[in-house]
């Protein structure tokens, strides 16, 4: 399927309280920001939202809140993949259920199944909903990686709308998205390369750095769906230092690190993640300062 979203997509973060709960008066004002700032879906509990560490019950506080709050104002897309298809499948049921707009379902992680097995693990799980389904590809995290071939079978699925792809080679996108085109969608995962998978006909972006920079990612959407590369060119070579230090340590550290630094309140990341190392937090000042933005430091 196509066009289930054009336009920027934030991975939110899931802030917590000094005492390690949801922090749900800091996510209301998030949402608000990314609302507000032109972002069109919000991602929450993939990757950024450190679902890995959170209970069953928190992930349902977590669904029924957002869905609560944005009211239809953005599309939202819960994380629902899993090292178990049968545990992939529950969630995903479950966020249809709770409102989801789509899914995003990261590859099966640890496990290492094959190229055929990933392609059952997106078909059993298509087959168990009916809402759009992005298949995300993160082969530096899971293991895993969904190779241009499986991608192009995954596409003939009756609600796989995309790929959002982080696997970091570009040759390999390319591939992808010839063996797509015109079945499903691909999006960008990898800040970094936001520019050109938007070129090669990417969709949209699903982007960490629009945490803190919700307004300039969708510029830069804007302006290459616009053709206007010279300003594209301009206004991404001006994010990448912010995009860069957002993954000066795994994310979603540096993300959390710099939304307290804006005020908005993310709190410490989950154990076994720690917070952003001192002499990181002085660059990760250094940067958001120069890149213009109003500090609470």
């Amino acid at each position: 399927m196509l066009n289930f979203f054009r336009g920027t997509a934030t991975a939110m973060i899931t802030p917590f309280t000094k005492d390690g709960k949801v922090n749900f008066d800091s996510f209301g004002r998030m949402i608000e920001f990314q609302i507000a700032s032109g972002t069109d879906v919000l991602v929450i509990l993939g990757t950024t939202g450190e679902p890995a560490t959170m209970s069953e019950s928190e992930k349902e506080e977590v669904m029924r809140f957002s869905v609560q709050k944005v009211a239809k104002r953005a599309k939202i897309v819960f994380g629902s993949g899993s090292n178990c298809t049968a545990h992939a499948v529950e969630a995903s049921i479950k966020a249809e259920k709770m409102g989801a707009d789509g899914l995003l379902v990261v590859t099966p992680y640890y496990n290492k199944c094959t190229q055929n097995g990933i392609y059952e693990y997106y078909k059993t799980i298509s087959e168990a909903v009916r809402i759009p389904i992005i298949c995300y590809n993160v082969p530096p995290r899971t293991g895993v990686n969904i190779l241009p071939a499986t991608m192009e079978k995954i596409a003939t699925l009756k609600n796989i709308a995309g790929i959002k792809e982080a696997c970091g080679n570009m040759e390999q996108i390319c591939e992808t998205m010839r063996r797509i085109r015109g079945k499903c969608d691909l999006y960008s995962g990898d800040d970094n390369l936001n520019l050109p998978i938007l070129a090669i006909g990417g969709a949209g972006l699903i982007s960490v750095a629009s945490n803190i920079i919700p307004k300039e990612t969708k510029a830069l959407y804007n302006f290459m769906k616009a053709g206007d590369l010279d300003s594209a060119n301009a206004i991404q070579d001006r994010m990448l230092p912010v995009i860069d230090a957002m993954f000066m340590e795994v994310n979603p550290i540096p993300a959390k690190a710099a939304a307290d630094l804006i005020g908005l309140d993310a709190g410490a990341p989950r154990a076994p993640l720690t917070e952003l190392e001192p002499a990181h937090k002085e660059e990760m000042i250094r940067i958001l300062k120069n890149f213009g933005l109003k500090l609470t430091v």
